[in-house]
């Protein structure tokens, strides 16, 4: 996905994901999202579980830009702070992975507006694993992903 050659994920097609930048190698990444007037809530503020997905969407291709073929790694756990509102528009993601362990790995992130503005931050935690241990992404459940 992120070198063009398959197409985006249903969710991140729908947050309007798009890559910016991204270092493998240092484990960063710069995206941008869309958000749309679909995403408000009553009082046109973006929602607050689309900014948490927008930061999901962020720090996972971060640490998937470092993986070998095969592997994956589901978010564990995401623990989002809100900082201030967000309107519709441009939304800019960027994320580190701050410690790759052979399975552990720590994320942070940030989400700003078109101004630089920061909205809201995120540090998350997910577990590398290899592709075989899902059989079918139908029937696949949160325990066979985590083991």
């Amino acid at each position: 996905m992120m070198a063009g050659r398959t197409p985006a994920p249903a969710a991140a097609a729908t947050l309007g994901w798009k890559l910016r930048e991204v270092d493998p190698d240092e484990g960063t990444i710069e995206v941008e999202f869309a958000a749309t007037d679909k995403f408000t809530n009553p009082a046109g503020h973006v929602q607050g579980g689309f900014l948490a997905a927008m930061l999901d969407d962020t720090m996972g291709p971060a640490l998937a830009a470092t993986l070998g073929p095969g592997q994956f790694a589901p978010t564990l756990d995401l623990h989002v702070q809100f900082l201030r509102v967000a309107w519709p528009g441009t939304l800019i993601g960027k994320a580190t992975v701050v410690r790759r362990g052979k399975q552990v790995c720590h994320l942070r992130g940030e989400l700003t507006d078109s101004a630089g503005r920061v909205i809201a931050t995120a540090v998350a935690t997910a577990m590398v694993q290899r592709g075989e241990r899902v059989r079918d992404r139908s029937t696949a459940s949160a325990e066979s992903l985590i083991g």
